[in-house]
């Protein structure tokens, strides 16, 4: 590793000394360029990440100066890969370097997966926000170019976060959409039942009865058979139990689904917030009485 290291300096050394030197404006960036990407494998080799990152974005800039937008954008990509070894934050910003000269070229199926890069890098720091944002860039990119199955799952995400950022009609508005869209889909309607689950959880969140008995006479309509299966009985069960205002009841009907169909931590989240506020509401009932 320490050879390679040494071997990534001396090219690194000689690239500059390229640019520093006299020469034909193409030829010297052409020369730096390559021996930049020399520099930039002996760094990863020697796992030398922020070196490796470093010299990537070097080799970007020559690109830029040589006017090859899809080699720079390749490499800040290549640049973000080194970086996300070790920071989170530098992986981002060469990703939306190399994003922005996707799109300048048109190249927006590469735009879309690298935005949606970005979107999961933000979802491991956490930071929802962020992650929500970039994924419905990458829907809307994706959904140009009729890339679906990717734009729906960018879709899918972006409800979740909604979610767990309690913007519940918005992860309702989008779940349902997509539901409505796999339904004549002979390949994604087996997938309608979870998601209208997941839009049935959102709404029982909400807390109002009205609009649960509602959003499940809507989803009976969207796909006639849902009102035979198990995740229709769950929704229809929590809504009893909280017009009854029954946290036995609540508990009961998510322990008979789960025995079943194991919960995601995304659902189980969701019903724990959702039963919470029913036991407040029970509490805050018997106070009273």
């Amino acid at each position: 590793m320490a050879d390679q290291n040494a071997r990534g300096e001396e090219f690194e050394k000689k690239a500059e000394k390229k640019l520093a030197g006299w020469g034909l404006f193409g030829s010297k960036y052409e020369d730096a360029a390559d021996l930049y990407e020399k520099a930039a494998n002996c760094f990863k080799l020697g796992k030398n990440w922020d070196r490796a990152g470093v010299v990537y974005t070097k080799l970007a800039n020559c690109h830029l100066k040589l006017e090859s937008k899809h080699e720079a954008a390749s490499a800040y990509v290549d640049a973000a890969n080194s970086y996300k070894k070790i920071s989170a934050q530098e992986a981002a910003q060469c990703l939306n370097q190399a994003v922005n000269l996707f799109l300048d070229i048109g190249r927006l199926n590469m735009a879309a997966r690298y935005y949606k890069e970005l979107a999961e890098i933000y979802e491991q720091e956490q930071d929802l926000e962020k992650a929500m944002d970039f994924f419905e860039r990458a829907a809307d990119l994706f959904q140009s170019e009729e890339v679906t199955t990717s734009a729906n799952q960018c879709k899918q995400k972006v409800a979740q976060f909604a979610a767990q950022l309690e913007q519940y009609p918005k992860a309702i508005e989008i779940f349902e959409a997509i539901a409505r869209h796999s339904i004549n889909n002979s390949l994604l309607k087996y997938s309608v039942k979870g998601i209208l689950l997941n839009a049935g959880i959102c709404e029982i969140c909400k807390g109002d009865i009205v609009a649960i008995t509602n959003a499940l006479e809507r989803y009976q309509e969207l796909d006639p058979t849902f009102s035979g299966t198990r995740e229709f009985k769950l929704l229809s069960d929590l809504a009893s139990s909280m017009d009854e205002e029954d946290v036995i009841k609540f508990t009961e009907a998510v322990k008979e689904f789960d025995s079943m169909t194991r919960l995601d931590p995304w659902k189980t989240t969701l019903l724990l917030r959702a039963k919470s506020a029913l036991k407040a509401k029970e509490q805050n009932d018997d106070d009273l009485t």
